[in-house]
């Protein structure tokens, strides 16, 4: 069984405002359970943030970095950086 990584730094397509939204408790335990399992550098998921009041963002997240595992599971660190950087 492969191990479960310790950080995985995503790089993300939206401004300051989904940034916040991709860095709050909830929405980092959503990604650890919905990309539960194998990752690698180059993955790209498209992913939806609330903006309240029912309306939504989409985003594209591409994975820039896996360490110390292959798998996204509970523990796994999640970090951000925006796409353009």
């Amino acid at each position: 069984m492969t191990a479960d990584a310790d950080r995985v730094l995503l790089a993300h397509t939206g401004d300051a405002t989904v940034a916040e939204k991709l860095r709050t408790t909830a929405y980092m335990q959503y990604l650890r359970r919905s990309k539960a399992g194998p990752v690698a550098v180059g993955d790209e998921w498209l992913v939806v943030v609330s903006n309240g009041c029912g309306r939504t963002t989409q985003v594209t997240l591409t994975v820039r970095v896996v360490d110390g595992g292959r798998r996204i599971g509970p523990e796994t660190e999640i970090e951000y950086e925006r796409a353009d950087e």
